[in-house]
């Protein structure tokens, strides 16, 4: 099911690049390369739930014995490159015949020729320039796949000697540099939203008059986010075993600290496309401006590759921590204390994370309204 859904987002993100095609060869010129731009955002999230999918993968995770048949680390992130390769290329292989078909280059054009000016039916599509495109997203999502399962080095994260419990994990770096690629961007927005004399960079949908810092700084805003999430996580963690903690606040916050680097990024993420999300429904706000299709199709793209994202990394990291919660019910902990657990993991988060986002989507939001 997670190799479909790969499979899917990539015939969508496959279809949005056929379409920035088409219109290259209606209006040719600079338009046609911002409207190519403007599709790096489905790409990045298309691809970033591709390498989460392929981490996820039981197939890619080392077992005893496969190592003596010739599928070592190097082997199995091989077969998860190759695997992440053949998802997204069945997807742009889906976005190809449909874009064909609606296009009337198969059987006559569908739908009594409603796309036929959006996909440039009347001009003959140039096949190499589409199967270029068509490429970038599975050569760029299994490179990324085989980047992130990359063998690495082992490395000591527990205690040196086997009487002693475990440390907790080191916080990670990224909080001071997310917080200031946020405070930033917030700032780039602003002072660029004060400098905008009606012109400016052509927003899908027909929102235009926003210039190129104000786009910047909402750019570095979802950055900063992204990168603060870990961070962020972590402190969850910390905060929850402030002040005598039992064993239940113990616990989460240790799940917390261990699975920081694994949720916090993907949360982040999510939190920058809800704001991003937000600031959008300003922007398209008013009679002056609606969204057209491909542009819904973007934003559905965004969003539902970043919540499929978290979804993935939950995941991971309830694979993960199986052997301890096993281990935890062997010597008789009750299950209510683990769900107990995570129920208090889940609303740590949101408490520390929807309010951030809320903060940072009207900061962002009240420039573009402008």
């Amino acid at each position: 099911m997670r190799r479909l859904l790969v499979a899917a987002a990539a015939a969508g993100t496959g279809f949005l690049l056929l379409c920035t095609l088409a219109y290259a060869m209606e209006h040719p010129g600079t338009g046609s390369v911002l409207r190519l731009a403007w599709c790096a955002a489905p790409t990045a999230a298309t691809v970033y739930f591709a390498v989460a999918v392929a981490r996820t993968d039981p197939g890619t995770r080392p077992r005893a014995g496969l190592s003596a048949v010739g599928l070592g680390p190097a082997r199995l992130m091989v077969l998860a490159a190759i695997s992440t390769a053949v998802a997204c290329t069945l997807g742009s292989l889906v976005a190809l015949l449909v874009f064909l078909h609606l296009r009337g280059d198969l059987s006559g054009l569908p739908f009594d020729g409603a796309a036929a000016e959006l996909l440039a039916a009347d001009r003959p599509l140039p096949l190499a320039a589409a199967l270029t495109l068509l490429t970038v997203v599975p050569l760029t999502a299994s490179a990324a796949s085989a980047a992130a399962l990359r063998p690495r080095p082992a490395t000591s994260s527990g205690a040196e000697n086997p009487g002693e419990p475990a440390a907790p994990a080191p916080a990670p770096s990224g909080l001071p540099w997310g917080v200031a690629l946020l405070a930033a961007g917030l700032a780039v927005e602003t002072y660029a939203s004060g400098k905008a004399n009606g012109t400016g960079l052509p927003v899908p949908g027909g929102a235009d008059g926003n210039p190129a810092g104000v786009l910047a700084g909402w750019a570095l805003t979802a950055l900063g986010l992204a990168l603060a999430g870990p961070g962020l996580t972590y402190l969850c963690g910390r905060l929850l075993q402030a002040a005598r903690p039992g064993a239940v606040r113990l616990l989460a916050g240790r799940v917390l600290q261990e699975e920081a680097r694994r949720i916090g990024r993907p949360l982040g993420v999510l939190c920058a496309v809800a704001s991003g999300a937000y600031a959008s429904g300003v922007l398209y706000a008013g009679p002056r401006t609606g969204i057209g299709p491909l542009t819904a199709l973007g934003a559905l793209l965004v969003a539902g590759c970043a919540v499929l994202t978290l979804a993935t990394a939950a995941v991971e990291a309830r694979q993960s921590r199986a052997d301890t919660t096993a281990a935890l019910l062997r010597l008789g902990a009750p299950a209510t204390m683990l769900r107990g657990s995570a129920a208090l993991r889940a609303g740590a988060l949101t408490a520390v994370f929807a309010p951030l986002t809320w903060v940072v989507a009207e900061l962002a939001a009240l420039p573009l309204g402008r």
